[in-house]
């Protein structure tokens, strides 16, 4: 058992971590797994691999996974924006060469093949850019002699522009939308959040006038005659035929005709299989870790790690919405995984990042470390608690 006053790491980083959300990220990696050992092994035989290829590789993933979690949470803030600016810098320069070196998936380029595994930057590119764009828009309540607010402004179109090459607009709406939080939380004038906003939907319109892909979705979902909507149907259908209760693990028979079925539409099999109320506990279970993360990242004092905490949070429920909205089909198809219960690797990567990144924003600090850590230079620092005293009582004290 370790107690608080044992002054080893491992002591420092237990009492100091907020353990609600590290359990629950424990909670959902585990769960993931185990409703993989329903849906991949069907996807596995129909693509005539090992019945367990899919489990054993995302046993694998998960195990990556957490160890990134907790080295990631280890981190100080200072640590924290020098990782997220590597990152940040890797993970761009691969998504400006995926057009060119990249292998094309389904009319697109977003992957690049690696000895024995395929990463998509653009998944490590997200969590980094919301730690760098905290960073720049909290900046403008430490130091005003630095223009953070026009380093922010240049980062959106900076990451934007490479994806929209690619093109893969679920995830430049998904970075789009979590920047337009922070430039919110940073508490410029509402006129520019409006005027942002209409810049988006502008944005919208235009991708759906000269993309021919997002055109063709659009007006699939709108109007089903349009186009094909197997797998959306066939999600719906899967979600419906479990009922409350579901079939039973791995008698699902929908899950057999959906090709996404261990990845973007997974929950549509966990309604199969477990039912609606087994879908209810898990979108509870993401509810819990948004709040949770906003209440953690509202009362911490440092700015960099408030606007950090949100925007990693901003991330991780969006996507999360995204990809269980798009199963009931509310919104149009968008590609997105579910934050550690769908299958890849790119993915799990991704969402570990950003949940250890948000484990080492919302850890408690004393204000004194904090602000060593932190490399705050002292004019910035808060004023010591005598200043205010007289000469005298200042000396007597």
């Amino acid at each position: 058992m370790v107690t608080r006053a044992e002054r080893t790491a491992f002591g420092e980083w237990w009492w100091t971590i907020d353990r609600w959300l590290l359990f629950s990220f424990m909670v959902l990696m585990v769960a993931g797994f185990l409703f993989g050992l329903a849906a991949y092994p069907p996807v596995a035989n129909k693509l005539g691999l090992p019945t367990f290829h899919f489990v054993n590789r995302q046993a694998v993933f998960l195990l990556v996974a957490g160890v990134i979690i907790v080295s990631a949470s280890l981190l100080s803030p200072r640590q924290v924006r020098r990782a997220a600016l590597l990152l940040f810098v890797v993970s761009l320069a691969l998504v400006f060469a995926t057009p060119y070196f990249g292998a094309e998936i389904k009319g697109a380029r977003r992957w690049i093949n690696l000895p024995g595994f395929g990463l998509q930057p653009s998944e490590i590119l997200k969590p980094a850019f919301v730690v760098i764009a905290a960073w720049a828009f909290s900046e403008r309540q430490v130091r005003r002699d630095v223009p953070s607010i026009t380093i922010a402004v240049l980062l959106l179109p900076l990451v934007v522009v490479p994806l929209i090459r690619q093109p893969d607009l679920g995830q430049t709406i998904l970075v789009s939308a979590v920047w337009g939080g922070l430039f919110f939380l940073a508490g410029l004038h509402i006129l520019w959040v409006v005027g942002l906003a209409g810049i988006g939907v502008v944005g919208l319109f235009a991708a759906y006038r000269f993309l021919p892909h997002v055109t063709d979705r659009i007006d699939r979902f709108l109007n089903k005659g349009n186009g094909d909507t197997f797998q959306t149907d066939m999600a719906l259908e899967s979600l419906m035929s479990g009922g409350w209760f579901g079939r039973g693990p791995g008698e699902g028979t929908v899950k057999r005709s959906l090709p996404d079925s261990y990845t973007d539409f997974l929950f549509s099999v966990i309604g199969e299989e477990f039912g609606a109320l087994v879908c209810l506990a898990v979108v509870a279970m993401f509810g819990f870790i948004i709040v949770r993360g906003l209440i953690s990242s509202r009362r911490n004092t440092d700015p960099f790690s408030r606007m950090a905490g949100a925007g990693l949070v901003m991330l991780f429920g969006l996507q999360s919405f995204i990809n269980m909205a798009v199963n009931l089909n509310l919104i149009p198809p968008k590609g997105m995984t579910l934050p550690f219960l769908s299958y890849g690797g790119s993915s799990m990567l991704s969402v570990a990042i950003t949940a250890g990144f948000l484990l080492a924003v919302t850890r408690r600090r004393p204000k004194a470390a904090l602000m060593e850590r932190m490399d705050i230079p002292l004019r910035y620092r808060a004023a010591p608690f005598d200043q205010g005293l007289s000469p005298h009582a200042q000396s007597s004290g």
